[in-house]
């Protein structure tokens, strides 16, 4: 499992390393690990360290200070490096006088020497930035991106917000970042993970100084496989668990057979489906027990999923309105998505028992808490919390970094690394809401069962996009030979 802490709490853990190590070995630490992976990079770029170009970027406090002492370490191993002061004067004195040392020396024009650079070292702000890059770093920010140089971030990208993940101005976008100790949030969160590139994270002992409880956890494989329910011989479809859908209408009967296909591949032991799309749904997956409804006359679940394509009256007149009071009102665990979310009332979930889990995507998210959409695709931290709190419920927030926040606000969020672009289709979020759903038929607990489900929804997504075709195979049979084998 891979884990984020706040800024707040790795600086009082660097504070407690610090105080046992002698003046200055932490950032050599540092260094060291930047020096390492700017090394391997270059090996692989041009086969070599020796007669690299490489730039630095250095900002006046210690992010500058690790490229400095990054930089001699190259220097002393060949590399021929310059350092581009973002705060003349205030340059880390001690990385300064290492550089130099070393055989680096400060640019004369920064342009000149970004524009020939193999490898730029942003080192201009660190996890204390706030509010983007000052206005006199932009020029030097997009000479370096725009310099078609491999860009390395020191610590995280600058420009970005470690905490939130948000980027309130203007940012770099580095090819790899080099971070400390431990993962920042900023790191796991877009819009910010978008500028951080491949993450490479060094041990500088920093461990058993954080706190046990982190501010965000992102699971692993192995993490998922421990979740997931597996049936024993003494398994039956009842202990398995037994999943209602309430979804699709007359207009949306597709809605009803995607939730349904994700609650069978979830590993349901039954289904049990309420609504009108019930001749779409046997046909499909003839296994499904089906009800016209209400949901509560539909037979026992040990978990409902209500809301996808949920337009219209249901099988027996009533509306959708009914539908999600009735499902609501049940004593077992309950997911909401899509047109079930309009339906909500706070004070009504807010009062259940049972575990809620409420699967929005951006825009959903934004109407329920009564703001702009891209007030929560550029917050989607604070967004999530916020939901989770208002309506004490479990929240999966859907998008281009997935999140699933608690009912209380003291467990870590948590953040779905599975994540793909391809996702971003007619239905998926149907698919989702019926994984989840069985999930939580099955035991597990509202963050448990939407995390694992994110997390193989984006997998299954993943590996969908490699293996499906992307053109014809008559189109194809025109294409060089490199774009056949980019797009399968």
């Amino acid at each position: 499992m891979r884990t984020a802490y706040s800024v707040e709490t790795v600086r009082n853990a660097e504070r407690e390393l610090m105080a046992r190590l002698p003046e200055g070995a932490l950032m050599r630490r540092a260094a060291a690990g930047i020096a390492a992976v700017c090394a391997d990079l270059l090996r692989d770029l041009l086969g070599r360290v020796y007669g690299a170009r490489v730039v630095l970027l250095a900002g006046s406090g210690d992010n500058g200070g690790d490229a400095l002492y990054a930089g001699a370490r190259l220097a002393r191993r060949g590399a021929s490096v310059t350092v581009v002061p973002l705060a003349p004067g205030r340059t880390h004195e001690g990385g300064l006088t290492a550089l130099l040392g070393a055989g680096g020396r400060v640019a004369d024009d920064p342009y000149d020497v970004l524009a020939a650079a193999d490898l730029v070292l942003d080192g201009i702000t660190g996890i204390g930035g706030h509010g983007g890059l000052r206005p006199d770093a932009v020029p030097v920010a997009r000479a370096a991106r725009g310099s078609g140089a491999v860009v390395v971030a020191v610590d995280l990208p600058s420009g970005v917000e470690a905490d939130s993940g948000e980027v309130t101005g203007e940012a770099l976008r580095a090819d790899v970042t080099v971070t400390f100790g431990t993962y920042k949030p900023g790191l796991l969160i877009d819009p910010a993970r978008e500028h951080a590139g491949v993450v490479r994270l060094v041990d500088i002992g920093l461990a058993p100084h954080l706190p046990s409880v982190p501010e965000l956890e992102a699971l692993q494989h192995e993490d998922v496989a421990r979740l997931l329910p597996v049936p024993t011989g003494e398994s039956d479809k009842y202990r398995r668990g037994v999943v209602g859908v309430v979804a699709g209408s007359t207009r949306y009967p597709g809605a009803a057979v995607l939730a349904v296909a994700g609650a069978l591949r979830g590993g349901a032991g039954a289904v049990r489906y309420v609504g009108p799309g019930g001749d779409a749904v046997i046909a499909r997956f003839p296994e499904t027990l089906v009800h016209e409804g209400p949901p509560s006359k539909a037979g026992r679940v040990q978990a409902w999923a209500v809301g996808p394509g949920l337009g219209d009256a249901l099988g027996d007149g009533s509306g959708p309105e009914a539908a999600v009071s009735d499902v609501l009102a049940s004593d077992v665990p309950v997911l909401v998505d899509a047109d079930g979310l309009r339906l909500l009332d706070a004070e009504t979930v807010r009062g259940r028992t049972a575990p809620t889990l409420l699967t929005p995507h951006a825009g959903e998210a934004a109407a329920l808490l009564g703001v702009a959409r891209p007030e929560v695709e550029a917050g989607r931290l604070t967004a999530v919390r916020e939901l989770a709190a208002r309506y004490g419920a479990t929240v999966l927030l859907k998008g281009s970094t997935t999140l699933v926040a608690d009912r209380d606000p003291a467990v870590p969020v948590r953040v779905n690394p599975t994540g793909t672009p391809w996702l971003a289709t007619a239905g998926s979020g149907d698919v989702l809401s019926g994984l989840a759903g069985s999930l939580l038929a099955a035991g597990l607990p509202a963050r448990d069962a939407a995390s694992a489900a994110a997390y193989l929804h984006g997998l299954a997504a993943r590996l969908a996009a490699r293996n499906a075709p992307l053109v014809s195979d008559e189109v194809a049979e025109n294409l060089p030979e490199a774009w056949r084998n980019v797009m399968g």
